[in-house]
């Protein structure tokens, strides 16, 4: 039988693989971002950011694993499947075939990417502060395939439409999400 993982745990597991202090604040990006949908939606708060939190984890060591490097680490922690299903699906069509089906795979899928491009915003404004971004701010530099040329925009538009989600408004939720924990993912600026 599985085992309900805490935060704890899943940052220990998280730290445990990656030591890269901008992939550390890209996770808890995407967790804080899970979390508020989580909220938003009346889902279980801390499974959906605990998800958020190692979606990532095995990018570092095994970026030709991905995904799959997670599952064997998770499976042999003892997680749920429920939660290795989740974190395989934020990789769809890039690493994994995982479509994603539940409303927690399809928000994972739609703010990864998204939480990139948020941040590459926030750093060129002169607060460095995510406290100021406007989604007109991220939408203007979303045309700029050269701006957070990392940044895969049509997983976000895939993941919006999945959602059923207008892209400002996801967006917005993602830019109210990070502002939460503005000063943690280091983009609290000069604010």
């Amino acid at each position: 039988m599985s085992k309900i993982p805490s935060r704890a745990e899943a940052l220990d597991l998280l730290t445990t693989y990656t030591k890269s202090p901008s992939l550390i604040i890209h996770a808890k990006s995407v967790e804080a971002c899970m979390r508020y949908y989580a909220r938003k939606h009346g889902e279980d708060e801390e499974k959906w950011g605990i998800i958020g939190l190692v979606h990532d984890m095995d990018w570092e060591q095994f970026p030709e694993q991905h995904t799959k490097k997670t599952r064997e680490i998770l499976e042999a922690a003892n997680w749920p499947e429920e939660y290795i299903r989740a974190v395989e699906s934020h990789a769809y069509l890039t690493c994994t075939d995982v479509v994603p089906e539940s409303l927690m795979e399809k928000t994972i899928y739609a703010v990864d990417e998204l939480t990139g491009l948020i941040r590459t915003t926030a750093l060129i404004r002169p607060s460095k502060s995510v406290l100021d971004v406007k989604v007109k701010s991220v939408k203007r530099n979303w045309k700029n395939k050269r701006f957070a040329a990392g940044v895969d925009r049509t997983v976000i538009e895939r993941g919006a439409e999945m959602l059923g989600i207008e892209i400002p408004d996801l967006i917005h939720d993602c830019i109210e999400a990070m502002k939460e924990v503005a000063e943690e993912i280091e983009l609290k600026g000069e604010l």
